[in-house]
């Protein structure tokens, strides 16, 4: 068995198969309001980033931050009309669905031109070496050369091309789009060069696109008619010298846009399909689409196949956000969270997430500093994203208040101090243990406006900061840190129970099930729509008038009680309907 294991490390130290592959941290999309209203996980590039890694799929030093895009690059693709007209907000509002509020124009090309970068550096690459290559965000194939739309400002994949005809290729380059939406942009950007073919499977009938070589496929298709779809698109694909891959990860069922209907186990199947076809062939690799929270795990799945020809599934309890946050608190130092130099720490000290306070400092619950916080706060990525939103300067501040300790975080813009996080925690101890409970909870973005593409939600004063992931994952670990047994809260709303649903469960069982009811049986509406029928109670329980329940909702950090039964005899027995306006 060892001597197993010392060849094939030695065979890996020879030719590590691993791929190259291009990301940077600000390949999140510097939107608030993305993941609620379209499905998008933001994170999506840094959720696999991290997994692959965890994986052994990712080597760090084989991980290539990618340089932005010249617009010599990109004017080889886009008209210069087109290109100027990107400092617009109104345009890339438009191209991405959001309010023009939302839109620091540096912030989002800045993104756009690191990914487009990412991909027209991995073809080079591609050609250079003769292999694979994974760039985590690309695939923006609905930018046509003069205009933009379907969350795609500029064609990565038509300006990687177009780079490489300039540095002297001339052999066939393909394009396979697995992305579940046809690739219109993509066949106009292509239209006038005649040594490429792009070959498609969608689930959407756009019509005949010149030049594409494109499988329509039924709604709800599943594995295998995909996939023996996928065996005949790859038969008739030419013999390429250049390949660039869509492996889109809205093919999933219940993927928000995508209709397909594909498991996991068939995405990483069509994958290891066209690397097969692929082996030898200098390919390049994006995501493309993706509008479910299991995205990034067909993302991850990618880097797997391009790694290992691997089908193993990714663990269903495996956590993106709970694995690094763990990797990042296990590497803080003492002084760097508070604490003076020549503190004393024991091994239990050097797990602390946020900082330990010296003495004769303000301390939160007697271990936390201000400083201590903003620090934390800055490690685990929060701070650096509200920069993204146009914040800095921040100040953190305690006090007391009746009905607990208050956290704040402050941040300006143009010299202006806004209140950006509110907190209001108390320690309890009950019999069965002792209790972080969430007496409030505020993330809003002062600047931000409310419109037909982010309608209010009942209770919200601001929009919010697409936040509350990373600040429930901080107060889970001070809770662990404080020595309790739950983080507990009480949702005012539908929508803030909704948000909170895969962490926490409603702490008596009968009312868990009535919940898993409501959201089952008002599931075809949006969110915003859902929530506001509650709030003004037009819906019925059981054919009676429904009154939202503000009920302790629980994180358990130990053993979750064994009452699924009784959870799931109360889901069957309620039954609701909305009535009609």
């Amino acid at each position: 068995m060892l001597l197993t294991r010392l060849r094939s490390l030695l065979a890996l130290l020879i030719h590590d198969p691993r791929p190259p592959i291009f990301y940077d941290p600000l390949y999140r999309l510097p939107f608030a309001n993305i993941e609620p209203r379209l499905g998008i996980e933001p994170r999506r590039a840094d959720f696999a980033a991290w997994y692959l890694h965890d994986a052994r799929a990712l080597a760090w030093r084989m991980l290539r931050a990618p340089r932005p895009v010249t617009f010599e690059q990109l004017a080889r693709v886009h008209g210069h009309d087109y290109l100027e007209g990107l400092s617009d907000p109104q345009t890339l509002a438009r191209v991405f669905g959001v309010d023009p509020s939302e839109i620091d124009v540096d912030e989002v090309l800045g993104t756009v031109r690191l990914a487009t970068g990412g991909t027209v550096e991995a073809t080079v690459l591609a050609l250079e070496r003769e292999v694979a290559v994974l760039n985590l965000l690309g695939g923006f194939h609905h930018a046509f050369p003069n205009k933009g739309g379907g969350l795609c400002p500029v064609n990565d994949l038509a300006v990687g091309l177009a780079e490489a005809r300039a540095r002297g290729f001339r052999g066939r380059a393909v394009v396979l789009d697995l992305d579940a939406h046809p690739p219109d942009g993509t066949a106009a950007c292509l239209a006038t060069d005649a040594g490429s073919w792009i070959g498609s499977l969608s689930g959407s009938d756009w019509g005949p696109l010149p030049g594409v070589d494109e499988t329509v496929l039924p709604e709800g298709s599943g594995d295998a008619p995909y996939l023996a779809a996928l065996e005949g698109l790859l038969g008739r694909m030419p013999a390429p010298d250049l390949a660039f891959v869509i492996a889109g990860g809205d093919v999933l069922a219940n993927d928000r846009m995508g209709l397909l209907g594909l498991t996991l186990d068939g995405a990483r199947r069509r994958d290891l399909a066209v690397a097969r076809a692929l082996e030898g062939v200098p390919s390049v690799w994006v995501p493309g689409g993706g509008y479910s929270r299991r995205g990034w795990r067909v993302l991850a799945g990618t880097g797997l196949v391009l790694s290992w020809r691997s089908l193993r599934p990714i663990p269903e309890d495996y956590d993106p956000l709970e694995a690094e946050f763990n990797r990042i608190f296990r590497k803080l130092r003492g002084e760097d969270l508070g604490a003076s130099s020549d503190t004393v720490f024991t091994a239990e000290d050097f797990e602390l997430d946020l900082g330990v306070a010296p003495p004769g400092r303000p301390r939160l619950f007697g271990l936390y500093t201000p400083d201590g916080v903003e620090h934390g706060l800055e490690r685990y990525g929060i701070l650096p994203h509200l920069r993204r939103l146009g914040y800095d300067e921040f100040r953190v501040a305690f006090d007391s208040t009746d009905a607990g300790e208050r956290i704040r975080l402050f941040g300006r813009h143009d010299a202006v101090e806004h209140r950006l996080i509110e907190v209001v925690l108390a320690k309890q101890q009950r019999p069965e243990g002792g209790r972080l409970f969430l007496n409030w909870l505020s993330l809003e973005d002062p600047r931000a406006r409310f419109g037909p593409l982010r309608p209010r939600l009942p209770g919200q004063d601001n929009p919010g900061l697409g936040l509350s992931r990373e600040i429930v994952a901080v107060l889970e670990r001070m809770a662990r840190r404080l020595g309790l047994q739950t983080l507990v809260y009480r949702p005012a709303y539908f929508h803030t129970a909704y948000a909170a649903r895969r962490h926490f469960r409603f702490e008596d069982p009968a009312r868990q099930g009535r919940f898993e009811a409501l959201v089952r049986d008002l599931h075809e509406l949006p969110l915003v729509a859902a929530t506001t029928a509650v709030a003004e109670g037009r819906v019925l329980l059981d054919g009676a008038p429904y009154a939202w329940e503000a009920t302790e909702m629980v994180h358990f950090l130990l053993a979750q009680p064994p009452d699924a039964p009784e959870i799931a005899a109360a889901r069957e027995r309620y039954h609701f309907d909305i009535t009609k306006e």
